[in-house]
């Protein structure tokens, strides 16, 4: 089995900008697990375990997707929920142009197996996840920089395989399919 999901990739600019955030994140108390900047991106669908035998024709599915590239902005680092946290992510603007990518890979990969999101799409960026929550983590992040992480052109989306490892997990580009 192969663990994948559907996902945009953020420019090296917003990677860079989010790994000065992710430092100062660093000095909270409490743990948290710091997402390696190089794996920032923006889930469209999780798929989880698939039958390689199925890899070739969902990659043919996506290639059905129809969408002009976009531009997004990447946000500002925010608490989520902001009480009591499990993830420190940074909320992205885009008119809605990803929620309509994700609302085509749901209906594309229905025929898959795959069930729609039953949740709105909110499309974001994680930076961390909470392992163990500490009144200084919030304190830290409002203390970063209120402005946007950045901007970027969406072109592509990407199929990936996620491999889980005890150091964090390793992504690979399965395929790249244009917009």
């Amino acid at each position: 089995m192969v663990r994948t999901f559907v996902a945009i990739d953020l420019s090296e600019d917003i990677r860079g900008k989010a790994r000065e955030s992710q430092t100062c994140l660093a000095q909270a108390g409490g743990r948290l697990a710091i997402v390696d900047p190089a794996n920032l991106h923006i889930t469209l669908k999780f798929l989880g375990e698939v039958d390689p035998a199925q890899i070739e024709p969902i990659i043919g599915a996506l290639r059905s997707v129809r969408a002009a590239p976009f531009d997004l902005t990447v946000g500002h680092p925010v608490c989520n929920p902001p009480r009591r946290p499990r993830v420190i992510w940074c909320d992205v603007a885009d008119g809605g142009e990803s929620a309509a990518l994700a609302r085509q890979v749901d209906d594309l990969l229905l025929p898959f197996g795959f069930a729609r999101e039953t949740r709105p799409f909110r499309p974001h960026v994680t930076l961390a996840r909470v392992k163990e929550f500490h009144p200084s983590q919030c304190r830290e992040v409002e203390c970063l920089p209120r402005e946007p992480l950045g901007r970027c052109r969406v072109e592509m989306i990407r199929l990936k395989k996620s491999t889980l490892t005890p150091r964090g997990p390793i992504y690979e580009d399965l395929a790249e399919v244009p917009l």
